[in-house]
């Protein structure tokens, strides 16, 4: 994935995010099924910024961006900004 492809699918999950939210607030879905699906989401969100500054972080020091990869969920989460 190309850093506009990583750039668009972030924008898609933002937009499930929304629409989650906006479900649950009219009733549509509960919050247990709610939480469940975010959860879901903010881990794939995790992973998607992690493979975005690898690939940054590759170009700026003279590295083939395509070589980064997407590093699991654990490994991932609770990295600080």
């Amino acid at each position: 994935m190309d850093q506009e492809q990583i750039l668009a699918r972030i924008t898609a999950m933002v937009d499930d995010e929304r629409r989650l939210r906006e479900a649950v607030a009219s009733g549509q879905i509960d919050s247990t099924t709610e939480q469940e699906r975010l959860g879901q989401l903010e881990r794939d969100l995790d992973q998607c910024w992690d493979l975005l500054r690898q690939r940054r972080a590759k170009t700026e020091f003279g590295e083939n961006p395509d070589d980064a990869r997407v590093r699991p969920s654990s490994q991932v989460e609770g990295y600080q900004s």
